[in-house]
């Protein structure tokens, strides 16, 4: 009975897969609760699309992957700022136009090329092929992210409720918002080759939202998160050896089902709130 539970650590592959996953789930359990606070789901959605086309760029260019990907992912942050902030076309609206429309010009890029390259481990993921570079890059992040986050919290909070008061109050509002779209861009690189860019957004969105029905305070967000995250990514890599399904979607799927149990208990406690009110 042990040896089978323990079957999934005798592989190189899976145990590659419970590394990644667990790096991952440091950077993308912090960030996901800055992005539910400022309502940037949308913001997620957009840059994790947007990238197809720096990476199909790099690789016709014979430039790392990586770096094509985190340079498409700044530039249509920055420009669906820059768009919002000069049009009169509302944030969300100016999203939807430009992912969308980085999206297209990838898949375009991708057909037009001749390469033998396919695009499902792009869109997708391959965490059950990702190797000692992918781990490096995945490491590499989450330290820069994750300690950049912990590190200036308190001012990305503020930032996210009050933008005019951390003004008043001297913070680098600029630098703040852009650090904030740059780790953002970071994350999604480092996710590329584990879950892909379709289930990206899955990550960096569940988690804060699951620790948000939970609990009330914000530095107790942080950690609930990354505990949720580590969890889920773990245990649907674990799951998905004996379910023989790919691990992205197994706990994408975990991710789910903890919000809707966690959005089941919120609704329980604030009915009884109300029968006792």
């Amino acid at each position: 009975m042990i040896e089978a539970l323990l079957l999934p650590f005798q592989f190189g592959f899976m145990v590659n897969a419970f590394w990644i996953a667990a790096i991952l789930s440091v950077p993308t359990a912090l960030l996901s609760c800055f992005l539910v606070l400022k309502g940037w789901a949308l913001m997620g959605d957009a840059v994790s699309h947007a990238v197809l086309p720096g990476i199909v760029l790099a690789f016709i260019l014979g430039l790392p992957l990586i770096l094509g990907a985190f340079v498409a992912g700044m530039f249509t942050a920055v420009a669906t700022g820059y768009l919002a902030d000069n049009s009169r076309v509302k944030p969300d609206t100016v999203m939807g136009v430009v992912f969308s429309g980085m999206f297209a010009a990838g898949i375009v890029m991708y057909v037009a090329i001749d390469t033998n390259m396919h695009l499902d481990h792009i869109l997708y993921g391959n965490m059950l092929g990702v190797g000692a570079a992918d781990l490096w890059t995945a490491g590499l992040v989450a330290l820069v992210v994750g300690g950049g986050l912990l590190l200036r919290w308190k001012d990305l909070l503020l930032h996210a409720f009050d933008p005019a008061q951390a003004r008043a109050a001297g913070l680098p509002v600029g630098w703040l918002h852009y650090g904030l779209l740059a780790a953002l861009s970071l994350t999604i690189v480092a996710t590329l080759s584990a879950v892909g860019l379709i289930l990206a957004i899955g990550l960096l969105i569940a988690p804060g939202a699951i620790a948000f029905l939970l609990v009330r305070e914000f530095r107790t967000m942080l950690w609930v998160s990354g505990l949720v995250c580590l969890a889920a990514m773990l245990g649907g890599t674990y799951a998905s050896f004996f379910l023989d399904s790919a691990p992205a979607p197994t706990i994408i799927l975990i991710l789910t089902a903890l919000f809707l149990l966690a959005l089941a208990r919120r609704l329980n406690r604030t009915r009884r709130d109300r029968a006792r009110g």
